[in-house]
């Protein structure tokens, strides 16, 4: 019997050095071939991925395109797009993928929506950076055309917009992803971290400007579809301790608490490893099931018996 997986890839999945829609659609249809391989094995299969890139480049043309006659959209809605983009790229090479091997599932992209708390402090201290870079008084200029907008140095190269980066409180669309599982099809969701919105006192949705971290987007998502496994792949076989020097460590099997004390001792590098630590803690404490951190080119090798890091509760 096969398992339920969410598996979140990182940028590394998608992103080329030119950026163009052809070199991306070239290196997703490789990732799709890896991801196939959980079909192959009988399992469910939930995809997410991230945006980083594709949302800061689509920013970018809107803010330099934009006129009073064809207004930028905010945040959220471009967050909405490229989850269409990147979504329509996945569904069309992993569908590909799956006629060439004769496995019988569909692919579907399911805009999602993730519920946030209106009153989470990620709103009274953005700290996540979007967009390109500017000089101070380039910053200053876009802040006076708009005054919501927040900016901070951003390690000596420039000044950048920032975001509030809220915690995921529930995946909207969990119902019918779930659905589109018990027939067959395999979902791509909740990409870029999903839609940030609020529930106002009519419970009512609507959009925030902000966006979602990635990875703890993909440990809810796994929760709120009763997954068995949460997959994290990235760009290393392992999580280390001591990473880059001499006693450097793979860490193989790991339980919460190990990972809690690692953090303590200032082991993850706050940018890249560490909210993936943090994720597969909330996923693993909240359900009581296994999570992995692994790179994308270890997927045949994991299937196949398991390497990586495990994190177990």
């Amino acid at each position: 019997m096969g398992k339920r997986i969410v598996v979140a890839l990182g940028g590394n999945a998608i992103v080329t050095k030119t950026g163009t829609a052809d070199s991306q659609i070239q290196s997703i249809k490789g990732t799709m071939k890896t991801l196939a391989q959980f079909i192959a094995a009988g399992d469910e299969l939930v995809i997410t991925h991230g945006n980083g890139p594709q949302v800061g480049n689509l920013l970018l043309q809107e803010i330099n395109g934009s006129t009073e006659k064809n207004p930028a959209m905010p945040l959220d809605t471009l967050v909405a797009m490229t989850q269409g983009s990147i979504g329509y790229w996945m569904q069309k090479s992993l569908d590909e993928v799956v006629q060439d091997q004769k496995l019988n599932k569909s692919i579907a992209t399911v805009v999602t929506q993730v519920e946030v708390n209106g009153d989470d402090q990620a709103f009274e201290n953005p700290s996540k950076p979007i967009g390109p870079f500017y000089s101070k008084e380039e910053a200053d200029e876009q802040m006076a055309l708009h005054p919501d907008y927040v900016f901070k140095e951003d390690a000596g190269r420039g000044y950048r917009r920032v975001v509030p980066s809220p915690k995921p409180l529930k995946i909207v669309e969990a119902p019918v992803i779930e659905s589109l599982l018990a027939n067959g099809v395999v979902p791509v969701a909740a990409g870029g971290g999903g839609v940030p919105v609020v529930r106002n006192e009519n419970g009512d949705l609507h959009g925030v400007e902000a966006v979602i971290d990635k990875d703890f987007s993909a440990a809810k998502l796994a929760e709120n579809v009763n997954a068995d496994e949460l997959i994290i792949l990235t760009a290393v076989d392992n999580v280390f301790v001591n990473y880059n020097q001499p006693d450097q460590k793979a860490l193989t099997n790991v339980t919460v608490d190990e990972l809690k004390q690692y953090i303590d001792e200032g082991q993850f590098a706050a940018g890249s490893m560490l909210p993936k630590v943090r994720a597969v803690i909330d996923f693993v404490e909240n359900t009581g099931k296994k999570a992995v951190i692994t790179s994308l080119k270890n997927v045949d090798k994991l299937i196949a018996g398991g390497t990586g890091t495990v994190i177990t509760k």
